[in-house]
């Protein structure tokens, strides 16, 4: 029943961070805090004795791999598509777009693509799978949105007068 858990806990923090990108969110120097749901989904992915199926190692790893190359594009296409923006008060602030929303629906239909392709190939799926891809995504996601933050922001702490 663990394996029910996982993927409710999986399902639950998608539909989170789905919901949660649409709205504004001022952006904090603390990215550092952002990085405990991927390091959590990351320790219960690894915890998944079936990560690897292994009957078929060669084809799950070469599945995992390109599940997790397909998330760190994802990261990226949902970072640059999220639009960031500096308040008069300098704060700095994030929030999807409809771009944002056309990459997860694609990255849903490769998913779907991914397993259908590995459950062609008798490739049992663990939700190790899912889990160490999502936390994949959101760290790459994170980073590249912390990373633009900071571009906009003086590197001295005081927005430009103009």
């Amino acid at each position: 029943m663990q394996s029910a858990s996982d993927i409710a806990l999986a399902v639950v923090v998608v539909i989170l961070v789905v919901a949660r990108q649409f709205r504004a969110r001022q952006i904090t120097g603390d990215s550092r805090r952002m990085l405990v749901v991927p390091a959590v989904l990351a320790v219960l992915a690894f915890r998944d004795h079936n990560l690897i199926d292994h009957a078929h190692r060669s084809a799950s790893v070469a599945l995992l791999v390109v599940s997790i190359l397909l998330e760190v594009a994802m990261g990226f296409a949902w970072g640059f598509t999220t639009r960031v923006w500096q308040d008069a008060s300098g704060a700095v602030w994030a929030k999807g777009t409809a771009a944002t929303g056309f990459a997860w629906v694609g990255m849903i239909i490769a998913r779907i693509g991914l397993y259908a392709i590995g459950s062609a190939m008798g490739v049992a799926a663990g939700q190790g799978v899912l889990l160490l891809s999502l936390a994949a995504v959101l760290l790459v996601r994170t980073a590249v949105v912390s990373w633009r933050a900071r571009e906009m922001s003086p590197s001295y702490g005081v927005p430009a007068a103009g």
